[in-house]
């Protein structure tokens, strides 16, 4: 055999081997917010399927339209989970020996897999709901960290922020200062199906009531900065929707205690509405409050992952040490 034709017997194995190499090394892909199941039918249209759509696909609290948590993909369980790529995550539920609930971390697809086996039905739908909270904190936080590595790649300039308010906070272009003010700020950015905005202010420590009625200081100080926040009819005020309690909890943010708040706003005297996010940080070495907040206005659109988007860039908040 001559060096011609051992050259050309080669080449296909090199460009096997440079393909496999290349679809290794690419990034994460995938929808925002989409789980791959990957489940045998008979699962899937019983008792298991119903106690996923139910854990995985619940409403997502504090929109003003009903959207599931995640969107949710089937495949039956003959088909690889190595040929699922339509994900960041995957989830492999089917009857096995054992019981087995297993978690794998990959950097290259998909990001998280987690396998759920059962020796029977009820096995498996109680390692489902043992282990749900887990599995959607997972996902999430892996939502966010994909975001931020995206908006990180094209910032908008810190400079006016950090002089302000001294903190870094990872703001992707195309949002425009809408407003300044001493001590507050407010950033817009147009998109198709209408606008999401950040707002970031802040007021000192001791005006904040920390008691038993946390969320009304908080509905109380969002309702005093909707003045700035005005549509295009005269006497019309960004305000707290009154339809429905906002869903409030406690958390941290940059190692700070921070009082998050999900609800929907609207225009007072006008028919402008949609949901918000809201941090209150507990920032003791400024002696303030901190607050930053994401709402959207989508009408007729979906919500759920603009606001997911919102949260991701408050979540990046860094505060400046003294």
């Amino acid at each position: 055999m001559n060096k011609t034709h051992f050259l050309l017997l080669l080449l296909p194995f090199v460009l096997i081997s440079c393909f496999r190499n290349e679809r290794q090394s690419q990034p994460v892909s995938g929808k925002t917010n989409t789980i791959s199941i990957i489940i045998d039918d008979q699962l899937w249209y019983g008792e298991v399927g119903d106690t996923i759509r139910n854990k995985f696909a619940s409403p997502v609290w504090g929109l003003t339209q009903e959207e599931p948590l995640f969107t949710i993909n089937q495949y039956p369980a003959k088909l690889l989970e190595g040929f699922v790529t339509d994900s960041r995550s995957i989830i492999v539920v089917k009857k096995a020996a054992a019981d087995k609930f297993e978690i794998i971390r990959s950097k290259t697809l998909p990001h998280n897999t987690f396998r759920i086996y059962g020796k029977s039905i009820d096995d498996i739908i109680c390692s489902i709901e043992m282990n749900s909270a887990q599995i959607i904190k997972i996902i999430r936080d892996a939502e966010i960290q994909k975001i931020q590595e995206d908006n990180s790649k094209s910032l908008l300039h810190p400079a006016v922020i950090k002089n302000k308010f001294h903190i870094d906070i990872q703001i992707p272009t195309g949002y425009e200062y809408m407003l300044h003010k001493k001590n507050f700020i407010w950033l817009k950015k147009d998109i198709i199906s209408g606008n999401t905005s950040l707002l970031i202010y802040q007021i000192p420590l001791h005006d904040f009531k920390t008691g038993s009625n946390v969320v009304g200081s908080i509905i109380k100080m969002r309702d005093s900065i909707g003045y700035y926040i005005k549509g295009r009819e005269p006497n019309t005020r960004m305000i707290t929707g009154e339809a429905y309690a906002p869903y409030f909890s406690t958390t941290e943010l940059d190692g700070k205690k921070a009082f998050e708040t999900k609800g929907s706003w609207e225009l007072k005297n006008d028919f402008m509405a949609g949901p918000f996010i809201n941090y209150a940080i507990v920032d003791k070495t400024y002696n303030r409050i901190l607050v930053i907040e994401g709402f959207c206005y989508s009408p007729s659109n979906e919500e759920r992952d603009l606001m997911l988007d919102l949260e991701a860039i408050i979540k990046s908040v860094k505060i400046d040490k003294r």
